[in-house]
């Protein structure tokens, strides 16, 4: 499928452009306070289905990182992916001119065996939703999927990278993250326990490891 033209939220500034990137069910709106804290311009994207961005009914890792690369350019980027948009900022990152990647709470896959269970789905909400219901079941089943091509890729993925982890309170397992980053030629880790959403529930140590990281 080809790219669709991804709605974004920006803001001015001087320097290497920051790219961030949501997770399920979210927009670009959940970068904003953020994003203001930043002297740098920033591109905050609706990912396919999400916000004002296309809804063409197709959705994989694949085709969102395909849609954020066909709207950047050749320039140096650094890339902040949460969630959903961790996996696509790695994509992104194996292909893209990236300086520093962020990935909070991404999702790491099976190397081999079973995929990870997925033990409490989601209902759907009431209308209106800012997305598209029929995204959630394909990416949540591709994001536990078993998928050792994505280990072969990270491992040669030497952007310099920073994981952050939720600690125990997020449903994803910080050994997980801690696996992923010791496979990455330079990559490191961070615990921050607030859960599975450090940028808004812990704006605060959430910008203290990260601007200094992007610096």
């Amino acid at each position: 499928m080809s790219p669709v033209e991804l709605a974004r939220r920006t803001t001015p500034g001087a320097g290497v452009p920051v790219v961030l990137l949501h997770g399920l069910g979210d927009t670009a709106a959940t970068w904003s306070a953020f994003a203001a804290l930043l002297d740098r311009p920033t591109i905050a994207f609706d990912l396919r289905g999400h916000g004002a961005s296309p809804r063409p009914g197709s959705y994989t890792v694949d085709e969102m990182a395909g849609d954020v690369l066909a709207a950047l350019g050749d320039e140096p980027i650094d890339l902040i992916g949460h969630s959903m948009g961790g996996r696509v900022a790695a994509q992104v990152a194996l292909r893209a001119p990236v300086r520093r990647l962020v990935l909070e709470e991404a999702l790491v896959p099976p190397r081999s065996g079973p995929p990870l269970p997925d033990p409490n789905p989601p209902e759907r909400p009431a209308e209106p939703i800012d997305f598209d219901w029929a995204v959630v079941g394909p990416m949540r089943r591709a994001l536990r999927a078993t998928n050792p091509l994505w280990w072969q890729e990270i491992e040669r993925l030497t952007t310099p990278a920073l994981w952050l982890s939720g600690g125990p309170a997020s449903h994803i397992e910080p050994s997980r993250m801690e696996e992923a980053a010791g496979a990455m030629p330079a990559a490191t880790m961070r615990v921050i326990p607030a859960g599975h959403l450090i940028h808004t529930d812990a704006p605060g140590p959430f910008a203290d490891a990260v601007l200094p990281f992007l610096a």
